[in-house]
């Protein structure tokens, strides 16, 4: 037909969002529903099309516009001595929202995991089997398998499905001293990576002597803080009696797990796939559950967060509602950056459409 074209990547959902079909984050929770992978991130996607975030923001922002109409007006007014409402009922009001705020930005840290996989550090000395479990995880030779020390001298990341959950390994360099340039980056690389990971799985090599090992855990546990340990005892097949028994008796924390398994023969591999499941329950997110995935919304949240946690400083000082407003209008700016609908003359229409200037 003349005049057909190409549609261009993502021109209808835009159109859709032009034509006020759906707002700005239900637009980008399309493109997160194309490039879901797991149900839980599907689960997600789907509530945020339909309008669940949006719904959360907008009631924010109808909240925060009333607050500033009401502030604008005693200013309007200040002269007459006239207030439109009690200041304790705006703090509870102020309190309320940062409360839904606060629940909304916190919720980023599930969300980025449902998104981008839960990241899993494998760490240990070297040659204990990270790798060789790294594969047996992704049953596919990703990493170099090799007897000789150093061989892993990167931090090799991959992403897996596994059983409905997405797992973001991270197969660090071996954690010890080394006089190699280039080894010694890796492991600073590595030291990086088990900060930012939510599981910690250190590989330990169950035909070592006892106290090596201990020394290895106690190491560890000094350099995370609230991640979850998982503490691998590999080689089951050709490990010490002595060893293993020392492992079993070995008191554990709240956030630790033992788990002995053969990462060559892919024995009890199962019991490590449960145990880094449980460490976040994507089964308990329900439908009406509101998460935050997108970077974005996060980023506006915060920053949405800061505007109000300095009105609340400034109703502690009593400060003018000139002050308040400013922060107020900034803090609406961010949530309306979230869904797209900024609009200059909002705040006065809120004004007109509730109160009655003429009486």
């Amino acid at each position: 037909a003349k005049g057909a074209r190409i549609a261009r990547p993502g021109e209808y959902t835009q159109r859709a969002f032009m034509n006020g079909k759906m707002d700005l984050s239900q637009a980008e929770a399309v493109a997160d529903l194309i490039a879901s992978t797991t149900r839980a991130s599907q689960k997600v996607a789907i509530q945020q099309m339909r309008g669940g975030f949006s719904s959360e923001i907008s009631a924010l922002r109808e909240q925060l516009l009333h607050f500033i109409a009401l502030v604008e007006l005693e200013l309007d007014f200040s002269e007459e001595d006239v207030e439109f409402a009690d200041r304790r009922q705006l703090r509870s009001l102020v309190d309320q929202i940062v409360r839904v705020v606060t629940r909304l930005k916190d919720s980023y840290r599930l969300g980025n995991v449902i998104k981008n996989g839960i990241p899993v550090a494998i760490v240990g000395e070297t040659n204990v089997g990270k790798s060789t479990l790294l594969n047996a995880l992704l049953n596919e030779e990703k990493a170099i398998v090799s007897d000789i020390h150093g061989t892993t001298r990167d931090v090799i990341e991959d992403v897996v499905n596994i059983q409905g959950t997405a797992f973001r390994f991270f197969d660090t360099a071996g954690l010890r001293e080394t006089s190699d340039v280039v080894e010694s980056m890796g492991i600073e690389r590595s030291y990086r990576k088990l900060r930012e990971a939510s599981v910690i799985l250190l590989v330990v090599d169950t035909t070592a002597p006892l106290p090596r090992i201990l020394d290895r855990i106690y190491a560890i546990r000094d350099l995370i803080d609230e991640q979850h340990l998982l503490i691998t005892a590999n080689k089951l097949d050709i490990g010490s009696a002595e060893t293993i028994q020392g492992l079993r008796e070995l008191p554990l924390k709240e956030n630790e797990h033992l788990v002995f398994l053969s990462a060559k023969r892919r024995e009890h591999l199962d019991e490590l796939i449960s145990r880094m499941q449980e460490t976040v329950s994507l089964e308990r997110i329900g439908e009406e559950d509101t998460i935050v995935t997108n970077a974005r919304h996060f980023e506006a949240l915060s920053q949405a967060y800061e505007s109000l946690q300095r009105v609340q400083a400034g109703m502690d000082q009593q400060l003018s509602g000139e002050f308040l407003a400013q922060d107020i209008r900034e803090c609406l700016q961010y949530l309306g950056a979230i869904t797209g609908e900024i609009s200059n003359d909002e705040v006065l229409g809120h004004i007109f459409k509730h109160f009655c200037i003429g009486k």
